[in-house]
């Protein structure tokens, strides 16, 4: 009798396990919204580069997580991102005119879209593109950019600009008596 009550209390055990691995699971990989009651609408928006960006990643204002990015696609004909996020439809009176912003947590954390409202009484709605966007800070970019200023030769003005010569007497300044 005892090893069958201590079969049952094992099994519990393991069954908890099993529950705390898939909870976990969830939350790691920033799945929260799993079993939602799916009210929710979707926006899109184009970015000249989305970085590091990814799906499932979050969609925020004011540091506050309102949604997630669903899909990451290219535009065929403007060949730009087109970035589609689920909204959580709590948050139905986001401005039509609020620009995006791909920001990054820290200075190499995960990437995530960021809302800054505007004033426009029009909220966004189911299928709304927003757009004022603002692409992605790519380190690797900046790094480049800051290299190659200091590897340019001197400004054309400076170069193009006659330069005096002690061997060429009119360009010589003139000597007080």
């Amino acid at each position: 009798m005892q090893s069958r009550s201590l079969e049952l209390l094992v099994g519990f055990f393991v069954s908890l396990g099993i529950a705390a691995v898939f909870v976990l699971t969830f939350r790691v990989a920033s799945l929260d919204s799993v079993g939602d009651s799916g009210s929710s609408y979707k926006i899109t928006a184009k970015f000249e580069n989305t970085g590091s960006l990814s799906r499932g990643a979050s969609v925020k204002m004011s540091g506050v997580r309102i949604g997630r990015v669903r899909d990451i696609g290219i535009d065929p004909e403007t060949f730009q991102a087109v970035v589609t996020m689920e909204i959580d439809g709590a948050r139905n009176n986001i401005p039509s005119d609020s620009s995006l912003k791909i920001l990054t947590a820290g200075l190499l954390g995960e990437q995530y879209v960021g809302v800054e409202a505007g004033g426009d009484p029009e909220p966004l709605k189911d299928g709304s593109e927003v757009l004022f966007t603002q692409s992605a800070l790519v380190l690797e970019n900046l790094i480049g950019q800051f290299l190659t200023s200091f590897t340019q030769k001197e400004p054309a003005a400076a170069k193009d600009a006659p330069k005096a010569d002690a061997a060429d007497p009119a360009a010589a300044p003139a000597a007080a008596p």
